[in-house]
This record gives structure tokens, sequence and C-alpha cells, in this order.
């Protein structure tokens, strides 16, 4: 069911949201100053481009990285993750306006969570998550 909703994700719109993040990401990484800020924008067009049988969690065992994670994090948000939250709370709330649109809707309001704290999170397979 994963596949199937990927493949209607994207030819529904999400191969517009990764080509943003990925050319958001190129531009970020051409100056030597924006290398983390596009690693992560990378992190977001991964995510994006097949989000169903996907979440993030915040990654375990950072010894020593928490304060740098917040300091980077604080910079994401102010100078550009403000407006990627934005631009997917409201595709989030404009698709779950229809009852076809809220399998969609979920997973732009699971792309917040990346767009607010992006670094120290991963990228997680939830068939890897449950018990056999």
């Amino acid at each position: 069911m994963s596949l199937l909703l990927n493949i209607l994700w994207l030819l529904f719109g999400g191969i517009f949201v990764f080509l943003g993040y990925i050319a958001g990401g190129i531009a970020l990484c051409l100056t030597l100053i924006g290398i983390p800020w596009g690693v992560q924008l990378f992190k977001l067009a991964i995510f994006s481009l097949f989000p169903f049988g996907q979440d993030t969690r915040m990654r375990d065992n950072q010894p020593f990285a928490g304060v740098p994670n917040v300091l980077l994090n604080v910079i994401w948000l102010v100078f550009g993750g403000f407006w990627v939250v934005l631009n997917h709370l409201f595709w989030g709330l404009f698709l779950c306006l229809t009852i076809i649109g809220i399998p969609f809707g979920i997973q732009h309001f699971k792309m917040v969570k990346l767009g607010v704290w992006p670094f120290g999170r991963v990228i997680v397979d939830l068939k890897s998550l449950q018990p056999a």
C-alpha cells in the first residue's frame, strides 16, 4: 500500500516538493557557510520523495551534539525553516479538507517535524520498527 501511495504522492505534487528541496540544497551547498543547512534540505528532499512508510526520530547516542544542534536549528528556523514549516502546515491543512487528500495532508504534517528541527533527526523506515 505504501508503494501505491508513494506513486500517487509523486504524481500529484510530491516531485515538486522534492525538486524544490534539491534546488535549495544545491544553492546552499554552493556557499561554504550554507553546507550544513544544504545537507538538511537534502534530508528533507529524501524524506519528501517517498514519505509513506517513513518517519523521523531524534538520533540516539549523540554525545556532545546537543548544543551545536540547538544552535544550528535556531539559525535554521530564523533564516528559512519557519517558511518550510508554514508551507507544510498550509498544504497539510488544505489537503485534509477533502477525504481523498487526508493521507497526503498527514505526510505534510510529518514533514513539519523535520522542518522545525532537522539537525539531530534521522529518517527511519516504519517497517523496520515493527516487531516480527
